[in-house]
């Protein structure tokens, strides 16, 4: 017995150091992972003082050609293999606290310095972050089943698709189950809130909830996917994106008409544009082989930057600043990724070089857009008959000159590649007036530079001769050169006039002079003759008989006032092609190395076969090897839908950004959008809605507000506040009064006086009426220095640069806005109208009001509360006299207005401004 008993003991301790070893072994021996380990420590103790911005004693560790590059000392901090002898590792553990790392901070624990030391043992090994890792396949963890897979598991009746199995397989491991299935009401309310921003149509509505088919569910998605109203709700998510307002921006403020690129979001969203086409036309539709009209508009999107009109500004500094915003938006909301900073220095935290900014920059500096009062270029779309004159005149060239149909048709639709007049310099008794058009005085001249006059004889300009007579003259290469046109100008006075006339031959390269004379003006400073373009081209050269003719409609359609525009991107041509510079420290004034147009290194590569322009890359961008437009894009429509995103920080997917709730779910997901579902949102939105996560009951339980009050696991549905535009858009929906009225100019429904300032023009709201103040919020007119008040209050943006995502608040403002708010008022007493028809019984209206509002019906208690409720305010203007509120309940009799009390209630309730 006690022999077993000492071999007993003797198994045991043998046992012990083979435990002991094993787990040393495994601690030494296994191997360092860079991006969950030694990233986030770099990230939050070294690289305030050894990164993009700060690289202290020469080193950095941003990147690891930096990393292993000699200090200042001469000397690596970091040898691969042999920690002992890496300053890196020495300096973590120095006494001196000059000496220590990190310097005059928290000294690193044991565990951390082990950490390094083990990572430098195994060679120091880099990692790309998760975000920047190209999308592959990812297994659905589904469960294996017992007998090695041989039987199935049992299905969970919470699976109703793939995106369930991650979701209950990170519940499980948390010990948390799935909520059941919300009821039908809620589940036709949740939906359509979220598809089309709007309740569900009544014959929706009606169907669904008496259909008890199992794919009655599916059913109702598929109707409001193909509904009108879901381009509008989704144009609503993409219009903060793109900064889209129908104002300029800046001090003046003044109004822009861009309304048309809204129209092409909500057309290309109803048509279920595959994302990759639906970014691309955007961001270079104007470079598209056989552009249409239509992918012009789209380049909008970029057209959305802010113009200074005011006086005195820099024209080019503030055509820096829209490329820059263009370059700054492409990788905020279309990547997820803040690269502003890279403007200034490399990137602290991420893989990308101060360089990089400018070679990417180096795709949007080309653009023919430069600050013009006038928002040049604009696509001009003509009507009525002048329409059917440029269909006429566009076969005549075609047939005639078939040569010059494509500068013939650009020219008449953009006025590209016009050379517009505030870029004129070598002022003499000249100068660009308010900074935005060139005005010559008395024996006034200045220059324009660099005109390319290969195949070009022939010149049209606008201009306005401010006075009476005079004469222009255009010289090359100086004010005395050689003579190019000499000309009486048009006596007619404040009048656009156009100058139309041959140039001589003239080969290459050269400035041109203008100079203007007028002995009957009296003064210096007098402005004679003012300039917007001028159109360098080739003369109307055509033996045709009726050449004549088409001349004459040329004019007639250069002319027209009957066009309506949009300001587009065109790209310049090459012989006014712009070089790129790094900014030296981000500023604008001081130009580094010249750079070319290029994309990081840190990403996929450029396509071989794409062209070195915008639309080379937007098919970077769209490559399927890029590793962020697709995770970026699925986890923005992940927030809209949920909440918030499966990375909560939109803008950030970096290393800085908050990390994936479910990481593997989000590139799951973007593989699937750009492989199987053919970058289709629809189907996109689809699979999320038909999931068991989004299906269930948003009830929170004790154990999920302890263990997940932010329900970053899915164990229910998530209850949100509605949008701004969602909540005004419901509010005129259940009232009946919503206009679902498409497309046009923006609108002005009621907002308060003085709300508006506009000094300058004296610009006052006017309030729209015959149904218009009723339509959708997204067709409301959009002013950036002031905003639709009702929809800043809900979080709202002025839009004078993308916003990623919209930080929810709840403040006392808004129960204002929807309690007093003409428009909510208006709303209530309509909807107290609907309840009081056919229906005398006072608990039955407010029970049909209820029910109208949120697909529900009310309980008892909240019943009886109204009643009280409607009682009260019913004494009230009996007593007092309905006329004494200053609301259009004013208009009304007692009980209808004691009902629109009881109406605006509901409209009031946290269920109705709520997703639940």
């Amino acid at each position: 017995m006690q022999t077993f008993l000492r071999y007993k003991y003797l198994i045991g301790f043998i046992g012990g150091l083979i435990l002991l070893a094993g787990l040393s072994f495994k601690q030494s021996g296994e191997q360092v992972d860079f991006n969950t380990q030694v990233k986030p420590l770099i990230n939050k103790k070294c690289i305030t003082c050894h990164g993009g911005v700060k690289r202290k004693a020469g080193f950095s560790l941003l990147f690891r050609q930096d990393a292993l590059s000699a200090t200042e000392s001469g000397k690596p901090a970091i040898i691969p293999g042999d920690p002992d002898n890496s300053e890196l590792i020495k300096r973590l553990s120095y006494k001196d606290v000059e000496e220590r790392m990190p310097y005059h901070a928290t000294p690193l624990s044991k565990d951390e310095i082990d950490l390094l030391s083990r990572w430098v043992k195994q060679g120091a090994k880099w990692g790309d972050h998760w975000a920047y890792q190209t999308l592959e396949p990812v297994p659905v963890p589904k469960p294996a089943g017992k007998f090695f897979g041989l039987i199935p598991a049992q299905k969970n009746n919470f699976i109703k698709n793939d995106i369930d199995y991650f979701i209950l397989d990170k519940l499980e491991k948390e010990k948390l189950t799935p909520s059941p299935e919300a009821n039908k009401a809620t589940l036709l309310r949740r939906v359509s809130m979220d598809l089309t921003g709007l309740p569900a149509p009544e014959n929706f509505k009606n169907q669904f909830l008496s259909d008890n088919s199992p794919k009655a569910y599916e059913n109702l998605v598929d109707k409001l996917l193909e509904s009108p109203q879901y381009g509008e709700r989704w144009t609503a998510m993409w219009l903060d994106l793109a900064r889209y307002a129908d104002t300029k921006g800046y001090e003046r403020d003044d109004s822009r008409n861009i309304w048309r690129y809204r129209d092409w979001l909500i057309e290309s969203f109803n048509a279920d544009k595959p994302y990759n086409e639906f970014l691309t036309e955007q961001l270079a539709g104007d470079l598209m082989p056989n552009v249409t009209p239509k992918q012009l508009i789209a380049t909008a999107f970029h057209r959305n930057t802010m113009t200074n009109d005011e006086g005195g500004t820099d024209n080019e500094e503030f055509r820096t600043a829209a490329v820059m915003d263009r370059v700054n938006t492409t990788w905020e909301t279309l990547m997820g990724t803040t690269f502003a900073c890279v403007q200034c220095h490399s990137h602290p935290y991420d893989p990308f070089r101060h360089e990089d900014y400018y070679k990417f920059l180096a795709f949007f500096n080309n653009t023919r857009d430069e600050d013009t009062y006038a928002d040049y270029p604009l696509l001009r779309e003509y009507r009525k008959q002048d329409s059917t004159k440029y269909l006429e005149l566009h076969d005549w060239v075609k047939t005639n000159m078939p040569n010059r149909l494509t500068d013939i048709s650009n020219f008449l639709t953009t006025l590209h590649p016009s050379i517009n007049s505030l870029t004129a310099d070598k002022f003499q008794n000249s100068e660009l007036t308010d900074t935005k058009w060139l005005v010559l005085r008395k024996n006034g001249s200045a220059r324009l530079q660099k005109i390319n006059f290969t195949n070009k004889n022939h010149l049209i300009f606008p201009y306005y001769n401010r006075t009476v007579g005079g004469n222009l003259r255009l010289t090359i290469d100086s004010v005395n050169g050689f003579v190019l046109k000499d000309m009486p100008v048009d006596t007619s006075a404040s009048k656009q006039l156009f100058a139309d006339f041959d140039l001589p031959n003239v080969a290459g390269v050269h400035d041109v002079y203008l100079s203007y004379t007028n002995p009957k003006m009296q003064k210096f400073t007098e402005n004679g003759i003012q300039f917007d373009w001028f159109y360098f081209t080739q003369r109307w050269n055509s033996n045709a008989s009726d050449a004549k003719q088409a001349y004459q409609k040329f004019w007639d359609l250069l002319k027209s006032k009957d066009v309506q525009t949009t300001p587009v991107m065109l790209e310049n041509p090459e012989d006014m092609r712009r070089t790129s510079h790094v900014f030296e420290r981000g500023n604008w004034l001081v130009h580094g190395e010249e750079v070319q147009p290029d994309v990081p290194k840190s990403l996929n590569e450029f396509p071989k076969d794409g062209p070195r322009n915008r639309l080379g890359m937007a098919m970077w961008l769209t490559d399927k090897k890029n590793p962020l437009a697709a995770r970026a894009y699925v986890n923005r429509i992940w927030e809209q839908v949920f909440g918030q995103g499966l990375a909560e920080t939109l803008e950030d997917l970096g290393t800085q950004g908050i990390p994936p709730t479910h990481r593997e779910l989000l590139d799951y997901l973007a593989y699937q959008f750009m492989n199987e579902d053919a970058w289709s949102t629809k189907k996109l939105l689809k699979k999320l809605v038909m999931s068991g996560t989004y299906r269930q009951d948003s009830k929170m339980t004790p154990e999920l507000l302890s263990r997940d009050p932010f329900n970053k696991l899915y164990a229910r549905a998530s209850r949100v506040r509605l949008s701004a535009e969602q909540i005004r858009d419901q509010a005129l929906s259940v009232s009946g009064l919503l206009s679902l009225k498409m497309y046009g100019k923006s609108v002005f429904p009621y907002q308060p006086e003085g709300i508006w300032s506009s000094p300058w023009n004296g610009a006052t709201w006017k309030e729209d009426s015959s149904g218009n103040q009723y339509r959708r919020a997204i067709y409301t007119y959009w002013k950036r220095s002031s905003p639709y008040p009702s929809m800043v209050t809900f979080d709202g943006v002025n839009r004078e640069l993308c916003t990623s995502r919209r930080i929810r608040t709840n403040t006392p403002l808004q129960a204002l806005v929807t309690m007093n708010d003409s428009t909510y008022m208006v709303a209530a007493t309509a909807l107290a109208k609907k309840m009081a028809y056919n229906e005398s019984d006072v608990g039955k209206q407010i029970s049909k009001g209820y029910e109208l509002a949120l697909c529900q019906n009310i309980s008892n208690e909240k019943r009886l509360v109204l009643e009280k409720l409607y009682r009260q305010a019913l004494m009230s203007f009996q007593e007092s006299g309905v006329r004494s509120q200053e609301s259009v309940i004013s208009k009304q009799k007692p009980e209808i207005a004691a009902l629109a009390i009881v109406a605006n209630a509901i409209l009031n309730t946290d269920e109705f401004v709520n997703k639940t």
